[in-house]
């Protein structure tokens, strides 16, 4: 799909980091910024791979995953349309840090290393990218936190409002559909299936939840709140 650069400040903007950046940086951004389109299972990119560029995710799901030395895959993270991402290597100058996959069709904004180390000079372009890996730091540390002290039980709620916020994103508004499956929820949670699955139905007889194919419908938002704020 072509978009006019109007009609991308207006699909970006609804991401909340994007949208706080005043609009002087939204439009330089979107002006270096190239469209590159996603096939479903398609690789942005490689753990190890070299440096390459900023991206912002235009339309679709991207899923943020590594693989174990025993070839299980875990999700850490879920990019949805707004989110943008990459930025750590190219500060660093270290290999990407995971893997990147389009789980659906899709299309990227591309922001290349020269481009994005210009936009670096701008100070509150600096600063947004500061404040945005903060927010990546806190997400982790709490992700942390939660396989730590967090019985599975509370862990798996907190995660179902996480990704009802749009993970990534953290909307402070949560949806009520959680398009994800619970093969997915799994691997984002480090469990297995079936111990996820007998969770889920707990959940669900109690009306928090309704389970349909690849997503999950949260009945009671402020029931599901609870249950995440218990240890």
């Amino acid at each position: 799909m072509a978009y006019s650069n109007e009609k991308l400040l207006e699909v970006m903007s609804q991401n909340p980091w994007f949208g706080n950046l005043p609009l002087a940086e939204r439009k330089a951004m979107l002006a270096v910024a190239e469209v590159m389109p996603l096939r479903a299972g398609e690789m942005v990119y490689r753990k190890g791979d070299p440096v390459g560029a900023f991206f912002g995710v235009v339309q679709g799901v991207l899923k943020i995953s590594t693989l174990g030395e025993d070839g299980r895959e875990g999700i850490l993270s879920m990019m949805e349309a707004g989110n943008w991402f990459g930025e750590t290597s190219l500060l660093d100058g270290l290999p990407r840090p995971h893997d990147v996959t389009a789980a659906q069709f899709g299309e990227l904004l591309v922001i290349k290393s020269p481009a994005f180390n210009k936009l670096m000079q701008r100070s509150a372009f600096a600063r947004a990218i500061g404040a945005l890996l903060c927010t990546r730091v806190r997400v982790l540390y709490s992700l942390v936190e939660d396989a730590m002290l967090r019985s599975t039980h509370t862990r798996i709620a907190r995660r179902l409002i996480t990704l009802a916020r749009g993970d990534a994103t953290m909307s402070r508004d949560a949806r009520a559909i959680v398009p994800v499956s619970q093969e997915s929820l799994a691997m984002m949670l480090g469990m297995t299936r079936q111990t996820l699955s007998k969770e889920l139905k707990v959940l669900e007889r109690a009306g928090v939840l309704a389970l349909g194919y690849g997503r999950i419908e949260i009945v009671s938002l402020v029931e599901l709140e609870t249950r995440a704020a218990l240890t």
